[in-house]
């Protein structure tokens, strides 16, 4: 475990706090470039200087850094949650706006795997600019002694450098990862014998391909494009991990936890007609039914554990996205005292939305056959405020920029695989996933 800090926390009197988070409302025209959340995020800016969690315009960004934590194995979330605790103790938070995303936050990226190389992180970001319900918000994190967070002298020396439109990383070449399309397409079938032989129910087998750009890649562009093209999902930024996930984990606000499980995929035809019927299709669809019952379950249970009450629908509905549909379910409850947001995804991950069924048998199989690391795909990914309610969720439709060349990229798609899967169909649906974060590193999806 690593982490580090500001250098103004080690200063001052001991017991006295030695950082100040002040959030006030800002105007729109305070602004140093046009009223979009992504537009703020500054140049010259390494990766894992910038943080981003958006939806439908609406979220939080953040850049700088006042602390992080790098951490890895099975205590990684228990590690991350001491590491925030502490760091939140040392704070005198200051928060004029009261809402849900002000006050100091901790952006976080988790691996997948407790036998992961990649390490999981929290990032406490210097600055921090939130827009919800037509309210804007800065939140910064300076010592006790600087100047008031209205003053432009502090506003712009955290956004030094200035502000200019993202960086084009030009021409774009893909090459296989771990395993081939064919070779991964043999994977399934193997998976499918397996559950077959009453191994296991279910388990969700990942690919992954390499991008290779011919110019370092900004991870502000690949952003503004998801969030463009996909402004439905939750697009995210954390620590050089980018992408747009549907999927919500969890969401924890004042004790009511949400958590919206996908599981049962069809690709759209691009005709409204078309997709209508599709759509009857895959809510009809005895493989899909099943694995989307995997996931609930499996969420369910998970949460009881945490939960007073509970809701539960008993049958999903149809996810329409620009690419593709899911099977989708909302699943709600109120929290016992003392839960935060990482607990509860701690206790979630990994479901069976991205394991399978059962988990233990599920992901012995995955580090069989998958051949690769995952990283922190399929991971939690999200935020956390100084109570601990935040939002966490899975880091799907994603991609991890290489720490050593900033010119490359990992990208990831995952399918779950029951009794009946087709191993065609399969690689076919793990294209259509490639299909966001692809779209978004050659241009085809819009800035």
């Amino acid at each position: 475990m690593t982490s580090s800090v500001l250098p103004a926390l080690d200063a001052g009197p001991a017991g006295e706090p030695r950082l100040v988070a002040r959030t006030r409302l800002v105007g729109a025209d305070e602004l140093p470039a046009p009223a979009d959340l992504l537009a703020q995020l500054p140049h010259g800016r390494r990766p894992e200087d910038l943080c981003a969690w958006v939806r439908d315009g609406q979220g939080v960004v953040g850049w700088g850094i006042a602390g992080r934590i790098t951490t890895w194995g099975r205590g990684r979330f228990a590690d991350a949650q001491a590491w925030w605790r502490a760091f939140v103790d040392r704070l005198d938070v200051d928060d004029e706006v009261g809402v849900f995303g002000s006050g100091p936050l901790a952006f976080g990226s988790f691996s997948y795997s407790a036998a992961s190389d990649a390490g999981s992180c929290l990032v406490v970001p210097r600055v921090v600019l939130g827009h919800r319900d037509g309210r804007w918000w800065r939140t910064t994190l300076s010592p006790a002694d600087s100047a008031d967070p209205g003053d432009p002298g502090l506003w712009q020396g955290h956004v030094d450098p200035p502000l200019d439109p993202p960086l084009d990383h030009g021409e774009v070449a893909f090459a296989d990862g771990a395993l081939s399309g064919p070779a991964w397409r043999e994977v399934v079938a193997q998976a499918v014998e397996r559950i077959g032989a009453g191994t296991l129910e279910k388990v969700v087998l990942a690919r992954d391909l390499l991008a290779i750009a011919e110019r370092p890649i900004d991870p502000r562009l690949l952003l503004t494009r998801l969030a463009s093209g996909y402004p439905r999902t939750w697009v995210f930024g954390v620590d050089g991990m980018v992408g747009a996930t549907p999927e919500m984990l969890v969401r924890l606000e004042r004790g009511l936890v949400t958590s919206r499980v996908l599981a049962g995929t069809i690709r759209r035809s691009g005709d409204d007609e078309h997709d209508l019927a599709l759509a009857g299709s895959l809510a009809r669809s005895s493989k899909d039914l099943e694995e989307h019952e995997y996931a609930v379950r499996s969420v369910a249970e998970s949460l009881a554990r945490h939960c007073t009450s509970m809701s539960v629908p008993e049958s999903p509905f149809v996810l329409h996205l620009p690419n593709v549909m899911h099977l989708a379910t909302d699943v709600a409850g109120r929290t016992r005292n003392g839960d935060t947001s990482v607990d509860l995804a701690a206790s979630l991950h990994p479901s069976a939305a991205v394991c399978g069924t059962p988990t233990s048998t599920a992901d012995r199989l995955i580090a069989e056959l998958e051949g690769m690391d995952r990283g922190r795909y399929a991971g939690p990914v999200g935020w956390m405020d100084a109570s601990g309610d935040g939002e966490w969720a899975i880091a799907l439709r994603s991609g991890a920029m290489a720490a050593d060349d900033p010119r490359r990229m990992r990208i990831f798609a995952g399918c779950g695989i029951v009794a009946g899967s087709d191993p065609d169909a399969e690689l076919a649906e793990s294209e259509a996933k490639l299909v966001p974060m692809r779209d978004a590193l050659t241009g085809l999806l819009g800035a």
